[in-house]
């Protein structure tokens, strides 16, 4: 905000919004939601994800073929067993402003089959779309079985 100092003391604090908006969206209000439903994974019922969650992080799956790297804002783990390949409960995505589109759950069945081939357990792997803006009505039709959608009634609600 210090370059912004001057208008601000001017009373110009609209103009300074509108320049800031975007970088306040993406650097602090998406990243709080993240962690929002990061939490919501860890206290969820083990119904939501066919299990109990070991472990939830973020992380990036590597896309050789593509030359890319996926972002997986929420990912859920089973416990770990010995003996036996780290089983991947979900894989979620997470839009704060933006509507959620059958794209999105592209990206993470890329992921979850980039996971299979390195060994992770994904047979039962769900795909989680998370946004505070809503859904397509594409991706609400795609809403199925390995396929959920987590509006803001979801997690505040439970």
């Amino acid at each position: 905000m210090s370059r912004d100092w001057a208008r601000l003391e001017l009373g110009d604090g609209s103009m300074v919004w509108r320049g800031s908006k975007g970088r306040f969206l993406s650097q602090v209000v998406g990243p709080h939601f993240e962690a929002l439903c990061r939490d919501y994974a860890i206290r969820a019922n083990p119904e939501v994800f066919g299990g109990p969650p070991g472990e939830v992080g973020a992380g990036v799956v590597s896309d050789p073929a593509n030359r890319a790297q996926i972002e997986i804002d929420v990912a859920v783990l089973a416990p770990a067993e010995h003996g036996h390949p780290r089983r991947v409960l979900s894989l979620g995505e997470v839009k704060w402003d933006r509507v959620m589109d059958v794209q999105h759950v592209e990206h993470l069945r890329r992921a979850r089959d980039l996971l299979a081939v390195k060994g992770f357990d994904t047979r039962d792997a769900r795909l989680h779309c998370y946004s505070g803006a809503g859904f397509s009505p594409e991706l609400r039709s795609a809403h199925g079985a390995d396929i959920h959608l987590v509006d803001l009634d979801e997690l505040y609600v439970r």
